[in-house]
C-alpha cells in the first residue's frame, strides 16, 4: 500500500437463517422489538403510531399457545447444561454465574407473566378499537377514532409514557428473547469460506468417529459479508445440508447470480 493510501474499514453486513420454526419466531419478535425501541425513542406523532401497530404486531406473533412454554423450556435447558461446567478446570466461575444469573432472571420474569404477552394490553378496549382498524388502508383518520387522534396531539413526553407503560408488559418476553438467542449466536465460531462462482454448500452431519456421538443440531446459520462486495446470500437449508447462493442486484434491483469467487464468514450455531 502507498504510503497516501489509508486502509478502508470493512462494513459488515450480517444475514441469519433460521432452521426451526422455532428460532424464526424468535427471530421475528427481536426484529419488531427493535423496531419497536426506535419508533418509541422518537417525538413525532406518525412515529409513536407505527411503535403502537409494531406493539400489536408483537401481539400477533407472540399469540402462539405453546411460546411461552417453549421459551421457558430453552431457558431451563440452558441453565442445566451451564451448571454441568461447575467446578470443571478452566471454568471461570464468575462468568458462570453472571451467564447463570441472567438467565434466572429471565425464567422468573417470564414465568410471572400472566398467560400470553400482552394478554393484559387485549384487555384496554381502547388499545383494541386501534388495533381493529390500524391494518385498514387510512383506517385511523380523525373521524374514525378520534379519541386516538386527541392522544397523537399530546406532547411526546406523555405519548412516550403511554408507550413505554405499554411495552414493559412485554418486556419479561423482550428479556428471554435476548438472553436464549445470544446465548445461540455466542455458540457458533465465525469461519472464513469462499463460495467457488458464488455458490458454497455443506453438510451439517458429522461423520466417523463424530456420527457415533449423536448429531448436531444445529438452529441457526449467520453469514457475513463486507458491504463493499454487494453480495446478497441466498440462503436455503435443513437439518442435513446448508446451501448459500450468492447474488447481486442489477442496474433495475433484480438479484443475479454473483457468478464469481465470493469471499464470506459463516457460523453455525446449535
Amino acid at each position: 500500500m502507498a504510503p497516501h493510501e489509508i486502509a478502508r474499514e470493512r462494513t459488515w453486513v450480517l444475514y441469519e437463517y433460521p432452521f426451526n420454526e422455532g428460532i424464526r419466531t424468535m427471530l421475528r419478535l427481536e426484529h419488531l422489538f427493535d423496531r419497536l425501541g426506535v419508533l418509541a425513542s422518537r417525538d413525532a406523532p406518525v412515529d409513536h403510531h407505527f411503535a403502537l401497530a409494531t406493539i400489536f404486531e408483537v401481539m400477533d406473533v407472540a399469540s402462539r399457545a405453546d411460546l411461552k412454554s417453549d421459551l421457558l423450556k430453552e431457558l431451563e435447558r440452558h441453565r442445566t447444561q451451564l451448571q454441568a461446567y461447575r467446578g470443571l478446570p478452566g471454568v471461570d466461575e464468575r462468568a458462570l454465574d453472571a451467564i447463570t444469573g441472567r438467565i434466572e432472571q429471565a425464567f422468573a420474569g417470564l414465568n410471572a407473566l400472566q398467560g400470553k404477552a400482552g394478554q393484559s394490553l387485549a384487555t384496554n378496549d381502547w388499545l383494541m378499537s386501534i388495533r381493529s382498524r390500524i391494518s385498514i388502508p387510512g383506517g385511523t383518520c380523525a373521524f374514525d377514532l378520534p379519541a386516538y387522534y386527541a392522544w397523537q396531539q399530546h406532547p411526546a413526553e406523555r405519548r412516550r409514557e403511554d408507550l413505554q407503560g405499554w411495552i414493559a408488559t412485554l418486556a419479561p418476553l423482550a428479556q428471554a428473547l435476548q438472553v436464549l438467542l445470544g446465548l445461540l449466536r455466542d455458540s457458533g465460531t465465525p469461519q472464513r469460506m469462499v463460495a467457488p462462482g458464488g455458490q458454497y454448500q455443506q453438510g451439517l452431519q458429522p461423520a466417523g468417529a463424530a456420527a457415533a456421538s449423536g448429531p448436531k443440531v444445529y438452529q441457526l446459520l449467520r453469514v457475513r459479508v463486507d458491504a463493499a462486495d454487494g453480495l446478497v446470500p441466498e440462503i436455503t437449508g435443513h437439518r442435513l445440508m446448508v446451501s448459500i447462493r450468492f447474488m447481486k442486484p442489477d442496474a433495475e434491483g433484480r438479484l443475479r447470480g454473483a457468478g464469481t469467487d465470493c469471499r464470506f464468514e459463516l457460523s453455525l450455531c446449535a
